[in-house]
């Protein structure tokens, strides 16, 4: 373990319980099957808001080196999931999306304990173009918001697994009403979508070589992902596509979209070590 995570143990170390603690919390709510009300889900997310500051402040520390930005696979992968799990909090203060917490917030988690742990680093120029900024941060945005997405498809498919065996466990019960449900799916996934073309978009104007041979097969997943998300949208509109048939079209593109982005980051970093 490094010097700087020597420094930032104890607040990754609460991040990380917090995180924890949270994920459990709506575990159990989701397993009583009685549905929060809103001063109760307030309550529950609590930890997972104090987390979520303790992990920003980690980040702020690793993300922004003297050296420069560091973009290692692991600083990326915790900023992912720390964008995540904020946009979830946020978004389950006004909606009820807390129940997809019991997975987003351990993952979380799961990605400050391997950053806390790495000394693996990945330092960008100070001198970055503006342009190439803004393309990085749209891409982690987009991956983050369809990371949700995807969380949300699976939480999904037990929902209406439960209801097709006539089988409306306590799990079930607790959750928003299946059509609520796949509503919410389809609008994170617009709205995750509209990022992505935006990220795709300003990858082609600022890249210098965005088909370069370190970089075309993140460019050729994340096209097929776009396309998968796109037929989805518009088999949505089109053909009324829900349950089943929508959470394989999520998943699908997601796991083209998460190859994209980490699996070719992992391989480069971590494996060939460039």
């Amino acid at each position: 373990m490094n010097s700087l995570a020597l420094n930032l143990l104890l607040p990754a170390l609460a991040a990380i319980l917090m995180y924890l603690l949270a994920g459990a919390l709506l575990w159990r709510r989701l397993v009583s099957g009685v549905p929060a009300a809103p001063t109760t889900r307030l309550r529950l997310l609590s930890p997972g808001l104090i987390a979520v500051l303790l992990h920003g402040v980690l980040l702020w520390q690793v993300l922004f080196t003297p050296a420069g930005v560091d973009v290692g696979f692991y600083t990326i992968f915790t900023l992912v999931g720390w964008l995540a799990a904020l946009l979830l909090l946020l978004s389950a203060l006004s909606r009820p999306v807390e129940s997809l917490g019991i997975v987003v917030l351990p993952l979380t988690a799961v990605t400050v304990l391997l950053r806390l742990l790495s000394d693996e680093h990945n330092i960008l120029a100070r001198d970055l173009a503006a342009g190439l900024e803004f393309h990085i941060l749209v891409s982690i945005l987009a991956y983050s918001l369809l990371s949700i997405a995807v969380v949300q498809a699976i939480l999904l498919y037990f929902q209406d697994a439960h209801l097709h065996n006539k089988q409306p466990g306590g799990i079930v019960r607790a959750l928003p009403p299946l059509e609520t449900m796949e509503t919410m799916l389809f609008q994170m996934i617009g709205l995750g979508f509209i990022v992505l073309s935006i990220s795709l978009l300003s990858g082609g104007l600022y890249l210098e070589d965005i088909l370069a041979q370190h970089l075309v097969h993140k460019t050729v997943l994340s096209i097929i992902a776009w396309i998968l998300f796109g037929i989805l949208l518009w088999g949505r509109v089109q053909f009324g596509w829900r349950g089943r048939v929508a959470i394989r079209w999520t998943i699908a593109a997601f796991i083209a979209l998460m190859l994209a982005y980490f699996g070719s980051k992992f391989v480069i970093e971590l494996v060939l070590h460039r």
